[in-house]
């Protein structure tokens, strides 16, 4: 049997819980997922992709909403 890696990059990382890169990337910006950092490259270590695929999430995955600018009035 294969050796589990300890980090994963976004793309494997993602691969791994059957899930987009890019809805990897709003789960590690709502915190949901710890990270690490090698210089610039953004890393998933092995025991949080397990603990995240391992509890139960009810609520939808959503971005990070931009601010809103206030409507001008003509």
């Amino acid at each position: 049997m294969a050796e589990a890696r300890l980090l994963y990059d976004r793309k494997e990382a993602a691969r791994q819980l059957s899930i987009s890169v890019r809805t990897l990337d709003y789960i590690v910006a709502s915190k949901q997922l710890a990270t690490r950092r090698i210089g610039k490259k953004v890393l998933i270590p092995h025991g949080e992709l397990v603990r995240y695929a391992r509890a139960d999430h009810c609520e939808p995955v959503m971005t990070v909403a931009a601010p809103v600018a206030p409507a001008v009035a003509a």
